[in-house]
């Protein structure tokens, strides 16, 4: 039986074949699309579940209920886990990892930048990364002990066997031997811990300087708690571990009056599930994603299935009329409701795995174009994951019962006498055909209006203002494998006397993205004048403000004939100068009040505010100084204008001459400032693509829905030419219904895209005001798209031959 049903279905699909491919390619698309979202968003819900007994591992952060403004922060000072293990022996692990810039690592005459986390033996215990090689509680017990992950095994010794060989690792003077003891699995692209090593907490720098140093907040703390404590328990149990080891803070926020949090806590050590570290922005320092970007992926990718849903159910409730003969006379020669029902949607199941099957077609050929278009990292291994999986079956499961079940329910239910008749008739849209165009448009219009402000906040932050000139400045990543100060000087001599060539300088921090994709950040507090000041803090060498043409107020740069700039002389920011309350500062010691050495910076020059980090970050002051020994990492390069067409090129040759053993990754800087918001660029992209898809799936169902009005009233249509009706009139009547669907769309769409888009919103720092001309603009294009779709079959009918249509019926 089943099998004739199947056969009926493909022989009825094969007459009807325009039909069956517009319910394909619908499905197809909405399901390609509708995957690669899912896709993303299931990476990103699926971040560190790997780990066993995950749900008993917590990253630390500190909580203060600041009057000004309440903070919170995942950096944490090197003391914290002994004193952890001191107070709390119950618990099962606690590791510290201090993770920074890629280190040099030298085997064999080889070098290799490589990312080297400092950590504690605990870490194999509170994560489960599998060990391949070595034995779990003994491969960090050594302070010369380093485990490498399989990438680094291979890249470094190739096929050899690396256990027990030398490693190198160290930059500027840090260097330092180590022993091979452990193969570590890699880490998964959704992990929030990436490493290509791990080495004793001991061997960081300033390790002996900072570990009983409870003021400096330089890494992270996982802990993992023993079954029987949860975690509000071992919170409540952290209240007096703060007041003991952190009364620096809390007196000072008491000196502030400040009020306790709903917890009743000034200060407080608290936990945050390892399951919600990805989706942190505060407590990572705005690195996380937010999690409300998953949630409107998820949400995108199901109203673009729903309208593909709408679609289908509006075009077989069209073609539905057509066939009305058939069903009464299968019904009359004694078929059943129940195997009508069964066969009309065994055809409308045949459709929908048809369309699924091209839909992931589509999408594995169209995976690498994806992931170039929006710098995604899917693959489609994750498809086959059983969680996956499942969801896929009930969501085929679910689009083929509700887009093939109701027009098949509806079909087997016609009347047979009056079917016979000739007397089938869907005069008017009901309330469900109405409800269905409106949630079709009321998608579609929603995620246009999120599409713009979108792009509007984009180009917002991009062409904001920075205090610095971007343009015709070339960014240089030094690398590991070189001083930086020695290739800076090196690169100053070559190119002295080249005219391309307008200033030359270096930096410690990069400005945007460089090709090498490092962002680092380092900020001062001290107490000035009773007042709490906090910094970004800089180091830079001569010319960097003449490179970038920032624009000093008050004071000097610095110069080469001084030499005492390299020494405890600093410029500082217009904000600076403004928090620190002095009308002239130049000439001022900064420092912090308690400080007894008389070792305090002096202020040389204030320079106008420039933008050092994202618009999308809280803008700090900044405080730039000289310095002989931290390490310059970025050259900047500006170059004169007519000479940029060749100027990469000849940068390239020159690198190769001075730095031959380190890799020419430069770009241009303002491609670096572009790729701050890459994110957001690519939230808009998305955006856009599913935005597009959801009005050209409307259109088709809005099609189906003209079409199915116009065959119901082709009678009316020639009744009124007779009786002198005009074809615009005709047009227009048969339009208007269709602009007060789409008007009600608008009218649920507008309230939502304003308060979804004004939540996306409050997380920049520097924002746009959701202007109404978009919602206007917005609706204007909406209603000029049904009535350029619904024009084409109204027009058709006004021109009809009104002897022909009264002839129809």
């Amino acid at each position: 039986m089943l099998r004739n049903y199947l056969k009926i279905a493909w022989r009825n699909l094969w007459k009807s074949r325009g039909y069956a491919a517009i319910h394909v390619f619908g499905l197809a698309t909405a399901f390609c699309i509708s995957l690669f979202l899912f896709l993303t968003a299931y990476l990103h819900l699926t971040y560190d579940s790997f780990h066993t007994s995950g749900d008993r591992i917590f990253q630390t952060y500190l909580s203060a209920n600041d009057p000004e403004k309440p903070t919170k922060s995942g950096g944490m000072p090197l003391p914290l886990v002994p004193a952890l293990k001191t107070e709390f022996p119950e618990l099962e692990g606690a590791t510290r990892i201090v993770m920074g810039r890629k280190s040099l690592v030298e085997a064999n005459g080889k070098y290799f930048d490589k990312l080297i986390n400092y950590t504690d033996p605990d870490f194999l215990t509170v994560f489960s990364f599998p060990l391949l090689e070595g034995n779990r509680n003994l491969v960090l017990k050594e302070l010369s002990s380093v485990v490498i992950s399989q990438n680094m095994a291979k890249d470094v010794f190739g096929t050899v066997d690396p256990m027990g060989k030398r490693l190198r690792v160290g930059n500027n003077g840090t260097e330092k031997d180590y022993i091979v003891t452990g193969i570590l699995a890699n880490a998964p692209d959704n992990s929030s811990v990436q490493y290509d090593a791990l080495i004793r907490v001991e061997n960081a720098p300033m390790y002996s300087y900072n570990k009983e140093n409870w003021t400096d907040f330089s890494h992270t703390v996982f802990l993992k708690l023993p079954p029987q404590v949860d975690q509000a328990t071992f919170e409540t149990r952290l209240k007096p571990f703060a007041k003991k080891y952190f009364p620096g803070p809390i007196n000072d926020l008491i000196n502030k009056k400040a009020q306790p949090d709903q917890q009743g806590d000034l200060f407080a050590v608290r936990l945050q599930k390892l399951s919600d570290v990805h989706f942190s922005r505060e407590i990572t320092g705005n690195k996380g994603t937010p999690v409300a970007v998953v949630y409107v992926l998820i949400g995108m990718a199901s109203f673009i299935l729903l309208i593909a849903c709408i679609n289908f159910i509006n075009l077989s409730i069209a073609r539905s009329v057509q066939r009305a003969r058939e069903v009464g006379v299968r019904k009359s020669l004694g078929a059943l409701k129940s195997s009508l029902f069964v066969q009309i949607w065994s055809e409308s199941a045949l459709i929908c795995c048809v369309g699924f099957g091209v839909g992931t077609l589509s999408a594995y050929l169209l995976l690498p174009v994806f992931n170039g278009a929006f710098g995604a990292n899917l693959n489609l291994d994750i498809a086959f994951q059983p969680g996956f999986v499942a969801m896929l079956a009930g969501l085929v499961i679910l689009v083929t019962l509700l887009a093939g079940g109701y027009p098949a329910w509806q079909m087997a239910g016609f009347d047979t006498v009056a079917v016979l008749k000739g007397k089938v008739s869907l005069k008017r849209p009901g309330v469900l055909r109405n409800a269905l165009i409106v949630t079709q448009f009321a998608l579609s219009c929603l995620l246009a209006c999120c599409t713009v402000i979108a792009f509007q906040q984009v180009n917002h932050l991009q062409n904001s203002p920075l205090g610095f000139d971007k343009e015709q400045v070339i960014s240089i990543p030094v690398g590991n494998q070189v001083n930086g100060r020695q290739v800076l000087g090196r690169l100053r001599n070559k190119l002295a006397n080249d005219p391309m060539v307008l200033a030359i300088t270096g930096t410690s921090v990069n400005l945007g993205k460089g090709k090498d994709r490092v962002s680092t950040r380092s900020t001062i507090g001290f107490k000035y004048k009773g007042r709490d000041i906090s910094s970004d803090q800089l180091v830079v060498d001569y010319d960097y403000l003449k490179t970038l043409h920032i624009k000093v107020i008050a004071g000097r740069d610095f110069s080469r004939t001084y030499t005492s700039d390299s020494v405890n002389r600093v410029i500082i920011t217009q904000s600076l100068a403004k928090q620190i309350g002095e009308k002239n500062p130049v000439g001022s010691l900064l420092g912090d009040d308690d400080d007894t050495t008389g070792i305090k910076s002096q202020i040389i020059g204030v320079v106008s505010d420039f933008q050092l980090y994202s618009m999308a970050d809280e803008p700090k002051p900044v405080t730039m100084r000289l310095s002989n020994t931290e390490p310059i990492n970025y050259i900047f390069v500006r170059v004169a204008p007519q000479s940029m067409g060749g100027a990469m090129q000849k940068m390239k040759k020159a690198w190769t001459e001075v730095a031959p053993q380190s890799e020419f990754i430069a770009s241009f800087l303002d491609e670096n400032v572009d790729a701050w918001y890459q994110n957001e660029t690519q939230l808009s992209q998305v955006l856009s693509l599913a935005s597009g898809i959801a009005m050209l799936l409307s259109c088709l169902g809005l099609f189906a829905i003209a079409l199915l009005m116009i065959e119901q009233r082709t009678k009316e249509i020639g009744i009124r030419k007779v009786m002198g009706a005009s074809i615009a009139g005709i047009v227009l009547l048969l339009s208007r219904e269709f602009v007060k669907l789409v008007l009600i769309a608008l009218c649920i769409a507008v309230p939502l895209a304003w308060f979804g888009m004004q939540q996306w919103l409050n997380n920049y720092a520097s924002r746009i005001a959701i202007s109404p001309w978009v919602f206007i603009g917005v609706g204007f294009s909406a209603i000029l798209i049904a009535l350029l779709t619904v024009s084409f079959q109204s027009i058709k009918a006004a021109l009809m031959n009104p002897v022909k249509s009264l002839r129809s019926e």
